[in-house]
């Protein structure tokens, strides 16, 4: 079919559940998955066979969770307002505050809900700080200091009547040894809290489907916690480990240019539009095609988005031959924070998203038209 496009692989997907689905059973753990790494709803179906539940960060997510996953969310949201709090508290199970301040202004409205839906009653928690840092690139850092998230140990006096969880997030597509240093910083500073509480989350950041990851350490460490506070709950929220290898983008070779020695081959695809998190990070994707390292003996370039924006290219990839116009370029593990994360500056087309079952067939999720950026302009 013809490029730019998205390509999920239902085997691989499957793959990383039912690890993911057998880590939950061995360690006792609720896994539930982040929208903000995955919102490709139409696989949804897939996830609704291993009875996978969801975190929200927006009313929007909540909504694709009580929709599509046939499920409350376990919602956190940085602040609150009085025109979102309802709408979170009706479509979710359990709702973490960034603050006090922020819980004790918005208590009333879950009491007043909790008694009259007792069948659907909301558990509030509080978003805590550990300041434990195990991320070296700060913009995915919540535990840097001056961070915004969550409650420092000694700011939290007292334990407000009616928190019953406990919410941490400080890992980015780490190692289940990063989460004990993390756990211990968080025992030392708020262990005192724990017997008093129902749940706890551990937030995202567990990247057990990479490869080498010890799952088995991962499995031990919260058995361990469990033992040692048998009344949580222990709740784990990863992002990238569901469609971690799950899916590439599949781009075409549209030119190459040279200046000042430099020859770039301009893609139908856009690192700022369609791999946001390359320049970001930044981080420099496989490409299937390329070499595994440069070597300057071998034909290299560097590859260039088709946008106008001067910074959209990363580089350098070298190549056993020449590279040329309709020539094929498959990035690699495109699938997790990446179509979340596409946009339409210069007004470049979403690449199409398509679906690869088991059998080897291939299905069209979704294409996309002029309408689709009008839609966003209006």
């Amino acid at each position: 079919m013809n490029t730019p496009y998205y390509i999920v692989y239902e085997e691989k997907l499957r793959r990383n559940l039912d690890l993911i689905t057998r880590v939950s059973q061995e360690s006792g753990a609720t896994i539930i998955m982040a929208f903000k790494a995955n919102a490709l709803w139409r696989t949804f179906p897939i996830f609704r066979e291993y009875g996978i539940h969801s975190t929200a960060s927006s009313i929007n997510e909540m909504m694709l969770a009580n929709e599509e996953l046939g499920c409350k969310a376990h919602t956190y949201c940085p602040a609150y307002t009085d025109l979102t709090i309802k709408k979170f508290i009706e479509g979710s199970s359990h709702i973490t505050f960034n603050s006090v301040d922020q819980f004790k202004r918005f208590v009333p409205v879950i009491n007043e809900h909790n008694s009259k839906s007792p069948e659907e009653r909301v558990s509030c928690g509080l978003r805590i700080n550990p300041m434990c840092s195990v991320i070296e690139t700060d913009i995915y850092n919540p535990c840097c200091p001056g961070s915004r998230f969550g409650i420092l140990a000694q700011d939290l006096k007292t334990l407000p009547e009616g928190i019953e969880g406990f919410h941490f997030h400080a890992l980015c597509e780490s190692t289940s040894y990063d989460l004990a240093k993390v756990l211990n910083a968080m025992e030392e500073q708020f262990g005192q809290w724990l017997p008093n509480l129902k749940w706890i989350n551990m937030g995202g950041g567990h990247l057990m489907t990479r490869k080498g990851y010890d799952v088995e350490h991962l499995i031990h460490l919260i058995q361990d916690f469990k033992l040692r506070h048998p009344n949580l709950e222990v709740i784990l929220e990863p992002g990238s480990a569901f469609c971690w290898q799950t899916g590439d983008l599949e781009a075409t070779v549209v030119d190459v240019v040279e200046n000042c020695g430099i020859k770039t081959a301009i893609v139908d695809v856009s690192f700022a539009c369609h791999m946001p998190d390359c320049l970001e990070m930044p981080y420099k994707p496989v490409i299937t095609q390329a070499l595994k390292d440069v070597d300057i003996e071998k034909a290299t370039y560097r590859i260039g988005g088709n946008s106008c924006l001067s910074g959209d290219y990363v580089g350098d990839w070298s190549f056993e031959l020449e590279l040329k116009t309709g020539d094929r370029l498959t990035f690699e593990d495109m699938n997790h924070y990446t179509t979340v994360k596409t946009n339409m500056f210069n007004g470049i087309d979403h690449p199409a998203i398509v679906l690869q079952h088991i059998d080897g067939t291939i299905e069209t999720l979704r294409e996309y038209t002029y309408k689709d950026y009008k839609s966003r302009m209006s």
